[in-house]
């Protein structure tokens, strides 16, 4: 079979289109031949070294999209999707045309969903609901604000959280940027270019705050977030632009009764991911949840896309399709 392949981390020139040998998927496994697969961020950083799972040599690759192909009479033959556990980092993954898969990873597909969308799905729709509902534990009625919200995640958060009945504030880094997701009808947006977060929180609030806030951003955020809560509010930090150390008035913290909440989807196994995507299904049925826009590639134009996803200026989720 062929595949993406690094045997040293440290830059993506270790990055390879490479003939490699078939999975032999263990006890409790499936073989699934992948027919879409998402490029995320965090893949390019795992060739670079930069996530402290990655093992090498690897195949990379978080999240899939395929057919069983064997290892289990029930799910032969079915179309299934699924991301989390240690695929791309401790174990091969799914940027090579076949992989093998933990029967307790694999969710079946919904009819009505493409392979590409639900690759591109994955990992995006299973950050917004390990930080808006596993861990964030939202409440209907309660107010949700969510940073990067044009983002993959962010936009993916707004969503689950109007879902679960929350009313939801969303930034921008400026005005130009509010006619990029008209799709996010139900987001209250926020123009970080026009002033502070808390002021505009605490306006669109009458001086409460935010009950539970989302931070996909973190660095020069951090802060501002953590002035945006309400009384006994919630923040979940699921990253750090910039320099990870950031700084906060623990009196005015404490004083707040406030909750700060961390969130690494690479800590979930294969079977604790499968269950958030089968809990999220019913949206994907009904269409409430949309896929990023998708900009599919070849395997052998996957490198290049790894080095544009790096470099921050992919414009669309890359999905490497086989077959």
């Amino acid at each position: 079979m062929r595949g993406l392949f690094f045997r040293n981390t440290g830059s993506l020139d270790n990055l390879k289109v490479a003939e490699l040998l078939m999975p032999a998927p263990g006890t409790g496994e499936v073989l699934v031949q992948v027919l879409a697969a998402a490029i995320n961020p965090s893949d390019a950083k795992g060739v670079l070294g930069k996530m402290a799972e990655t093992k090498a040599p690897r195949v990379p690759g978080r999240d899939f999209a395929g057919r069983v192909i064997s290892g289990d009479p029930f799910w032969e033959g079915k179309a299934v999707f699924g991301t989390g556990g240690d695929f791309g980092f401790g174990r091969d993954g799914s940027h090579a045309e076949f992989v093998a898969v933990p029967v307790e990873g694999l969710v079946e597909m919904p009819p009505d969903l493409g392979y590409e969308q639900a690759a591109a799905m994955a990992l995006g729709y299973l950050t917004a609901f390990a930080g808006i509902v596993r861990t964030g534990a939202v409440q209907p009625g309660e107010t949700v604000l969510v940073t990067g919200t044009t983002g993959s995640v962010g936009s993916a958060a707004a969503r689950v959280a109007a879902w679960k009945g929350a009313r939801v504030l969303g930034t921008v880094r400026s005005s130009r940027d509010l006619g990029k997701r008209d799709d996010l009808s139900k987001v209250e947006w926020i123009d970080l270019e026009s002033r502070p977060l808390p002021e505009a929180v605490k306006e669109l609030t009458a001086g409460k705050g935010a009950d539970l806030i989302l931070d996909v951003v973190g660095g020069p955020l951090f802060e501002p977030c953590l002035e945006s809560l309400a009384q006994r509010g919630r923040q979940v930090a699921i990253a750090s632009a910039g320099d990870p150390r950031v700084a906060f008035n623990l009196v005015d913290f404490y004083h707040k009764e406030a909750c700060l909440l961390g969130v690494d989807t690479l800590k979930l196994s294969s079977g604790e991911a499968a269950a958030i995507l089968r809990a999220l299904l019913p949206g994907f049925k009904e269409g409430i949840f949309s896929p990023p826009p998708v900009e599919t590639v070849s395997l052998d134009d996957a490198v290049r896309a790894y080095q544009t996803v790096l470099a921050g200026t992919a414009g669309k989720k890359f999905v490497i399709r086989f077959g």
